[in-house]
Order: structure tokens, then C-alpha cells, then sequence
């Protein structure tokens, strides 16, 4: 994620980091030349090019607008509803973990344990989660908050964060044999590790359930046909200005649907995605506070503009 404060209006044409203009510079540069070559064979063979009206053009250019409006939408949707799912998690981490430090008698035996225990577990999960949805190994994070003999059965596990889960209802239930906690409120803690539960399907199906390709094939192919058709139809009119033009159509079309894209993925390490890796670093910081220790991970700040 891009974290910087907002430029004036001459940084805004030099700014690259988090800019979509590295991934479509190629297509603008295409559209430049050729451009230059319509403007160019217009200037020295003006019967080749016969004068075109622009209202095709632009009915041609709402027809695309609306097919990239509606994707991007789309894509922010899914980017927004991943970062409230994430935000929800971070309230059911410190909810339970409060809860985990009230409710379990702390004083009694195995007490100061098992709280130990689960927020360990909340702490691992919030990691386990990131890691699945980046497609990336969990356990330099999450070994140092789980037992040994809970490794190895997690790492047998094809859904890790799931298992983690499971083991916190396997703890809590212990908790209730050993008559920490009260029928009543084991359901308040289990509630909370089922709203764990269902921001970790959210995510899957945001991550599981891309846009339609039908989409992504439309908008390409007519953004490629119009910028392509565009020089042919502007150089008349525009002479030598035309690949200016271009190059600022094929810059906002390419760019729009560059971003989106880029957005419909929030999970992954592009500069525009999600910064899990300082959401799930805090949540951390935030339960290992509430367990009262006092020795914490340093929080995760921004490398040239970009939180990760």
C-alpha cells in the first residue's frame, strides 16, 4: 500500500511509486509512435488520410468508459471489502483476547496458561491467514507461538489458519473441563472465534472468485481498437498534436485498467494491495500488550512510500 502525503501539483507529473505508468508504459509508448507515424504520413501524404468525424470516436470512447467504470468499481469493491474484513479481524483478535484475560480465572491453576495459550493462537492465526492468502510458509512467523507438539500436525494441514482454528476450540473446550470458564461464557468466546472463522472465508472468496474474464477480454480488446483508431481519426484535425493526444487516452485507459487489475487481487504485494504485513504485525503488538508482556516486534513502517 502507497502511504505518503499528497503531492502538490508539479510532484504530481514526476511521481512513480505507486503509479500504474511502470506496468503500461510500453502500450503508451506503442500509441506515441504511432501517433507520430499517422501525424508524420498525414504532414507529407495529406490525401492518404481523408478527414474522419469525431462522433464515432466518441461514442466509441463512452461505450469503453462505462465498460472500464463499471470494472473498476468492481475491483475497489473487492479491495474495500477485503480491508473491512481485515478490519474485523482485528476486532475480533482484541475482543477475544480481552475477553480470553477476564474471563479465564488467571488465579486458579493452568489459568495464567491457557489465556498465554489462546492469545498465542489468535496471534498465529492473524499471520497463518496472511501467509494463505500471499501463497506464501507461514512458520518463521507462527513457530514461536505454538507448541511443539501442535507443529507438527499443522504443518500436515493443507489449511493452516482453519487448523489453527480448530485447535482454539480444542483449547477453549479444555479450559471449560478444567472449570475456567462457565458454560455461558465459552459460547461469548466460541462466538468470536466464529467471526474469525468467517473473515477467513470472505477473504477466500474474494481470493478465490476473480472478475469474469469476459470482462477483462472486453475492455482490453477495445481499449487496444480505439487507440489504434484514434490517430487516424484526430490527425486532421490535431496535425502534430497528435500523439500527444494519444499518448494521454492510451495513459488513462491502459492506467485505468491496469489498476484494476491490480486492485482485484488485495491480497498479493503490488504497491496498490493491502498492507497485511503491518496490519497483522499490529494486531500483534496489540494481543501481546494485553497478555501484559512488554517486550514487542518493531511495528512495520513505510519503505520509500510503501507499506507492505
Amino acid at each position: 500500500m502507497i502511504v505518503r502525503n499528497k503531492p502538490n501539483a508539479f510532484q504530481l507529473f514526476f511521481i512513480l511509486r505507486g503509479s500504474i505508468v511502470p506496468l503500461i508504459y510500453p502500450q503508451i509508448i506503442f500509441v506515441t509512435l504511432l501517433g507520430a507515424a499517422v501525424a508524420a504520413g498525414h504532414y507529407y501524404y495529406p490525401t492518404l488520410f481523408p478527414s474522419f468525424s469525431l462522433p464515432p470516436l466518441a461514442l466509441l470512447g463512452i461505450a469503453l468508459s462505462l465498460f472500464l467504470g463499471f470494472r473498476n468499481n468492481a475491483s475497489y469493491d473487492r479491495w474495500w471489502e477485503a480491508r473491512k474484513q481485515w478490519g474485523q479481524l482485528l476486532i475480533d483478535s482484541r475482543s477475544l483476547s480481552r475477553q480470553i484475560t477476564g474471563y479465564v480465572d488467571g488465579e486458579a491453576e493452568g489459568g495464567a496458561a491457557a489465556q498465554r495459550r489462546m492469545i498465542y493462537l489468535t496471534i498465529a492465526f492473524n499471520h497463518a491467514l496472511r501467509h494463505q492468502l500471499r501463497k506464501t510458509e507461514p512458520w518463521n512467523d507462527i513457530e514461536k507461538y505454538l507448541e511443539t507438539e501442535d507443529i507438527d500436525a499443522l504443518r500436515q494441514s493443507r489449511n493452516v489458519p482453519d487448523a489453527l482454528l480448530r485447535l482454539m476450540s480444542k483449547k477453549l473446550g479444555n479450559c471449560r473441563h478444567k472449570h475456567l470458564l462457565s458454560e455461558f461464557l465459552i459460547q461469548t468466546l466460541d462466538d468470536r472465534i466464529t467471526s474469525m472463522a468467517e473473515v477467513q472465508a470472505s477473504c477466500e472468496r474474494i481470493q478465490n472468485t476473480p472478475l469474469p474474464f469476459a470482462y477483462m477480454l472486453l475492455v482490453q480488446r477495445t481499449a487496444y481498437f480505439y487507440c489504434f483508431i484514434l490517430p487516424f481519426g484526430i490527425v486532421t484535425s490535431q496535425g502534430f498534436f497528435t500523439p500527444l493526444f494519444c499518448a494521454i487516452v492510451a495513459y488513462t485507459f491502459f492506467g485505468l485498467d491496469a489498476l484494476s487489475e491490480e486492485l482485484q487481487d488485495p491480497f498479493g504485494i503490488a504497491p496498490n494491495d493491502l498492507a497485511l504485513s503491518a496490519m497483522s504485525r499490529a494486531t500483534e503488538i496489540n494481543l501481546l500488550e494485553i497478555l501484559g508482556e512488554t517486550e514487542f516486534p518493531a511495528p512495520i513502517e513505510p519503505t520509500n512510500h510503501r507499506l507492505e
